[in-house]
């Protein structure tokens, strides 16, 4: 099994608002790379390569200077060495909708992602759909996903569908 990992809120932190990480997309290098990973974020997606190999890859959506922010990010925090994680299983499409046409590319059958309208666009061609982060509000998960509250749930989720 291919599995797919989106990278803004699902393993950077959000910002202090919770729902957009202002000091990543807005503020200088400087305060990007000071924004911390997701708690449990490098030893899960650890795990999850020495179970899959190279069959992990981070999928974003993000443009050009985002994508140049994310890749001083990951080697600023050390994520490739610390996850075993390739650089070269980092890819990066300019819309949401786009992360399902990268899935088929790669024969992604699993995603983890914190949008419910990109796991949407990728129901019927993902076979297993995880619902990442702690504060939905009051959306509950629909029936064709399963919900992860953080990288624990999401590391046993994910292994439980092997």
């Amino acid at each position: 099994m291919n599995l797919g990992v989106d990278i803004g809120r699902v393993i950077i932190a959000p910002g202090d608002d919770g729902d957009e990480d202002t000091s990543f997309l807005h503020g200088s290098l400087e305060d990007a790379l000071r924004t911390p990973p997701m708690e449990g974020a490098f030893d899960a997606i650890r795990r999850l390569v020495e179970t899959f190999g190279d069959r992990v890859w981070l999928v974003s959506k993000c443009g050009p200077r985002i994508q140049d922010r994310t890749r001083h990010w990951l080697e600023h925090h050390g994520f490739h060495e610390k996850t075993g994680l390739s650089r070269d299983r980092v890819v990066f499409c300019l819309q949401r909708r786009q992360k399902a046409d990268h899935c088929a590319q790669l024969g992604i059958e699993a995603f983890i992602d914190d949008r419910l309208d990109v796991l949407e666009a990728m129901r019927g061609h993902v076979a297993h759909l995880f619902w990442f982060g702690e504060d939905r509000g009051s959306e509950r998960a629909p029936k064709w996903l399963t919900a992860v509250r953080d990288w624990d749930e999401a590391v046993e989720a994910v292994l439980g569908r092997l």
